[in-house]
């Protein structure tokens, strides 16, 4: 039995069954057991791959999206970039690397992990940066004024609720242990809130996530009265609906998200709307979603494609070619630049932005 399994009976024995969202929290997130603290999740040799893992144009666009809005934006001194959950600093080590041939672009970075063990392995990528680099452990701890925030791949690893309309109630999802001793889902017998005055047929299922929104409420609060900008790529959907969308992913294969916590990944899709209606609420400007295949194309993926094709090897070029169709491909609903969403978040004046059409 894992340690973080040993632990999650013990509370459930003393507490009774637990949200869903607290069980996610602990599985992703618990300081000595997490699947971040414990893992090294990303590329092949880890559970998933996610898009600057893919191809360095990837993390390059950013860099100049990045850099294009702050100029846009007029802020004053170097530029604030901050990235939440870097990964392993790929996609901020490419960035950087593009804006060096911006003029007269001044960079501070800062990057929001909770995994000091992620942390290290950033600190190692970003060795040679030629800028400053500050780690904070949360939203809460960066400097306060304008900022261009970066959240790719970021929300959809935050914590859900579930809650399934039964025939009498709305009833929320929890995690209890059976006479076996395994983890198990089950049903409150009705909830308090909102919740309870939707309508909806029985045997629907609401997913929330109220850390994602707090979140990108806050941050739009921040950029509507500091200025900067925010920008969130990730999978999910553009309209608020009903489903359930929790997964866990384990050396690239979708498992039980019980069976073993702590070690596989747990995400759930970012609802775009929902975070769009919080933005506007805080007062800031939403410009998309779109999909990450028209977000990168409109900033040129495919002539960066071109560009190293042109100074590359048969073989490189190959490869670019395969991470171009792989980011853009539209193919099928799960496509990567189908299934992935960009969105970003403005001050109210800024009414147009590269990667998103008027």
């Amino acid at each position: 039995m894992n340690e973080l399994l040993r632990e999650l009976r013990e509370i459930i024995a003393q507490e009774g069954p637990i949200s869903l969202e607290r069980y996610m929290s602990l599985a992703v997130f618990h300081p000595r057991y997490g699947y971040y603290t414990t893992h090294e999740p990303f590329g092949t040799n880890g559970d998933f791959v996610t898009a600057p893992e893919i191809s360095q144009m990837f993390g390059e666009l950013i860099g100049l999206w990045a850099a294009e809005v702050w100029r846009l934006s007029r802020a004053a001194g170097p530029m604030r970039l901050v990235e939440l959950g870097p990964g392993r600093g790929t996609l901020m080590t490419d960035a950087l690397r593009a804006m060096r041939s911006v003029p007269a672009l001044g960079v501070e970075v800062h990057l929001v992990e909770i995994s000091g063990r992620l942390s290290e392995v950033q600190r190692g990528t970003l060795a040679k940066s030629d800028c400053p680099i500050y780690w904070h452990a949360s939203i809460e701890e960066l400097p306060a004024g304008p900022a261009i925030f970066i959240a790719n791949e970021f929300l959809d690893a935050l914590p859900v609720q579930h809650f399934v309309r039964t025939e009498k109630a709305w009833c929320e999802r929890v995690v209890g242990v059976d006479a076996e001793g395994k983890l198990t889902f089950g049903l409150t017998p009705s909830v308090a809130g909102e919740v309870r005055r939707l309508t909806a047929p029985e045997g629907s299922i609401l997913e929330l996530s109220l850390k994602a929104r707090e979140i990108a409420r806050s941050i739009a609060t921040r950029i509507a009265s500091k200025g900067g900008a925010l920008l969130a790529i990730d999978y999910g959907y553009t309209e608020t609906q009903y489903g359930e969308t929790l997964q866990a992913m384990r050396s690239h294969r979708f498992v039980d998200p019980l069976e073993a916590p702590g070690e596989c990944d747990l995400t759930a899709h970012v609802d775009f709307a929902a975070l769009g209606r919080e933005a506007e609420a805080a007062g800031a400007r939403v410009h998309g979603p779109v999909t990450q295949a028209e977000f990168l194309l409109a900033l040129g993926i495919t002539e960066r494609a071109r560009m190293l094709k042109r100074n590359g090897s048969p073989a490189q070029s190959e490869a670019t070619d395969k991470a171009l169709l792989r980011l853009t491909d539209r193919s099928t609903p799960t496509s990567m630049g189908q299934l992935f969403k960009a969105m970003a978040v403005t001050q109210k004046e800024m009414l147009a932005i590269p990667g998103f059409a008027r």
